[in-house]
């Protein structure tokens, strides 16, 4: 007897974004975590919603605009202070979303600033839209935040 079954491959689309930063640790770390202020700092950010906060966590919900097109989504997020946090998708249109914002000390006065994206679209059908819209995300997200830090500290 012949078996039929179907295989399902999990498509997770992984973005990695860098940058040196002339600027310590703490502060970027104070800027990432600032969630509140993203609307009013950033273009890309429609709104946000601080749904909770805890000592080293936090869930909010940004509103966003991706490749044209406007999006949001629930993430539920742990930090180390000073030194990472971390995002995982709580409700939006993915199956699955993981970002890692972590901040590494070169000197007092310098650090290396990193993201990581990980997301599956719900949507098969926006899905080439969504990881473009990331993409772009992700570039303008590490570039906003230096430029923010930079101009702050001026």
């Amino acid at each position: 007897m012949t078996g039929r079954f179907a295989v399902r491959t999990r498509v997770t689309n992984k973005i990695e974004r860098s940058a040196l930063v002339m600027r310590p640790a703490e502060a970027m770390y104070a800027l990432v975590v600032d969630v509140e202020s993203y609307p009013r700092r950033f273009g890309w950010c429609q709104s946000t919603e601080l749904i909770e906060r805890g000592e080293d966590t936090m869930k909010a919900r940004m509103d966003v605009q991706l490749a044209g097109f406007k999006t949001w989504f629930i993430t539920e997020n742990t930090m180390e202070p000073g030194r990472w946090m971390e995002m995982r998708l709580a409700d939006g249109p993915f199956k699955r979303l993981y970002g890692r914002w972590e901040f590494k000390p070169l000197s007092e006065q310098a650090c290396k600033v990193s993201l990581v994206l990980e997301f599956e679209p719900a949507s098969s059908l926006l899905g080439p839209v969504i990881k473009l819209g990331m993409q772009g995300l992700a570039d303008r997200m590490v570039d906003d935040f230096v430029r923010t830090a930079m101009a702050e500290a001026a």
